[in-house]
């Protein structure tokens, strides 16, 4: 099933979820260590960028700074879809909220400050009511 594009029908139905779990973002300079297993990689010069659970990175002795709650709006957004990401960005910007947003093929992923998660799921809810 081909993803949705309309702005309107993927803001409308977002459902943004609230995933159990603190996750970090760490850089390894090969591959992910034995025993961890990031939900999110992403190859750079500098190194590979894991996020994964905090109690996973905490176990293998991996640094970082940034600890997140992670929200996946299961909406079915196409990867050619066009506004979802700048209207979600700007309803957390406007509350001072950072955001991370990761695409994967069916679904857009945020990785936001976790004491502040539950505040960007209702803001995103606020969002998705107002637009339906």
């Amino acid at each position: 099933m081909a993803g949705e594009r309309d702005l309107t029908k993927l803001l409308g139905g977002m459902r943004p979820q609230l995933n159990p779990g603190r996750y970090v973002f760490t850089v390894v300079s090969g591959p992910a260590p034995v025993g961890v297993k990031p939900v999110v990689t992403v190859a750079e010069d500098e190194g590979l960028t894991l996020v994964l659970r905090k109690e996973e990175a905490d176990a293998a002795g991996l640094a970082y700074e940034y600890v997140a709650g992670w929200i996946t709006l299961r909406v079915h957004s196409a990867l050619e879809a066009v506004g979802l990401t700048a209207a979600v960005a700007q309803a957390l910007a406007q509350a001072e909220l950072s955001c991370n947003v990761v695409a994967g093929c069916h679904h857009d992923h945020l990785f936001v400050p976790y004491e502040r998660a539950a505040e960007a799921v209702e803001l995103l809810e606020t969002l998705a009511a107002d637009a339906a």
